[in-house]
């Protein structure tokens, strides 16, 4: 048996696959020990093209292409597991670059402790554009997420950029459910009841583009805060005081905007909390512009989410119901 089978859904990204396949060819790692299994999600584009060259492109690639009616992200990678051969699967996204030493460091961590299910942080690379950058920072800074985001090492719930799980546990619970957002947390939560152990592996990280436009980025964090309540709804109890604080914040921060018209030394803490992130971005990054434009998507990140889960709560709180089919009919809207 191979260790590792890399399944990789994607759907109408051909830039972004061509460069995918451009960084895991250079993975240093024996090729005879992994298989990749690119899974297209019913691409309108040229990518089902660009895939089926690539065996000719890449020859030492193990490479699998599967090719699917549009049925979602969670389909595809289910349907990429069940032709794997490898012990463990791993999850990437199509707009991720696996680094050189990416299944080396997998391979190191497993070796030192086994463990059921696991997952690395993701960076920007050096090369990405401003507002990737900024994104990356709003993503995982210690002043909007509070460095959750693979800053835990026991109880880790890995995100499905990079995601790995050990393949009869994979198939135990059933794979990825049919969740649009929050799919992987969804996953790891049932995992977790099945009496899985999961461990961050922090050197086991990846290059991770998300959204390129501040309305993409909107439309991915709204989503993500309705996802919240509809695994509220699923999994009783394991919604905590952190997924509640963007709720929290977009709140108050509506209640200070109000507020100043009255008392405008209220807009000291907006002001006080915006100088934060543009010092820890200066920091970070040595570039006033890209400083501001982080602290943009800071506020994009923190009131999307926040929008998403209290529109969600509502409708709940209304009709009795969460979310669960979001956006069934176009997993890509």
């Amino acid at each position: 048996m191979i260790d590792f089978s890399v399944i990789v859904p994607t759907y109408n990204r051909l830039n972004e696959i061509e460069e995918f396949f451009s960084f895991a060819d250079k993975l240093n790692y024996p090729k005879d020990k992994f298989e990749l299994i690119i899974v297209d999600d019913g691409s309108q584009d040229s990518t089902i093209d660009f895939l089926h060259k690539a065996k000719n492109i890449y020859p030492s690639l193990n490479l699998k292409i599967l090719c699917q009616k549009n049925a979602g992200p969670s389909s595809a990678r289910n349907n990429g597991a069940s032709v794997a051969n490898g012990e463990y699967l791993l999850f990437a996204d199509s707009d991720c670059l696996l680094p050189q030493n990416w299944l080396g460091e997998i391979k190191k961590e497993l070796d030192i402790k086994k463990v059921d299910f696991f997952g690395g942080p993701d960076k920007e690379h050096p090369e990405f554009t401003a507002m990737q950058k900024a994104i990356s920072f709003s993503m995982t800074s210690f002043f909007t997420t509070g460095g959750i985001r693979g800053g835990k090492a026991k109880n880790f719930f890995p995100r499905s950029f990079n995601m790995g799980i050990k393949k009869d546990a994979f198939l135990q619970v059933g794979g990825f459910s049919n969740l649009r957002f929050g799919e992987d947390i969804d996953l790891s939560l049932r995992l977790q009841k099945n009496g899985k152990k999961s461990r961050l592996f922090p050197n086991a990280w990846v290059y991770h583009k998300r959204r390129a436009t501040i309305k993409q980025f909107w439309k991915q964090v709204l989503n993500s805060g309705s996802a919240r309540i509809n695994l509220g709804t699923l999994h009783p109890k394991t919604t905590k005081l952190v997924h509640l604080a963007p709720a929290i914040f977009t709140l108050g921060f509506g209640g200070i905007l109000a507020g100043s018209f009255f008392c405008p030394c209220l807009l000291s803490l907006p002001l006080f909390y915006i100088l934060l992130l543009w010092l820890s971005a200066i920091i970070r990054y040595r570039n006033p512009f890209l400083a501001v434009l982080c602290i943009i998507t800071s506020f994009i990140q923190l009131l999307g989410y926040g929008c998403g889960f209290i529109l969600a709560w509502v409708k709940k709180v209304l009709t009795g119901k969460s979310r669960h089919d979001l956006n069934v009919k176009n997993f890509y809207k």
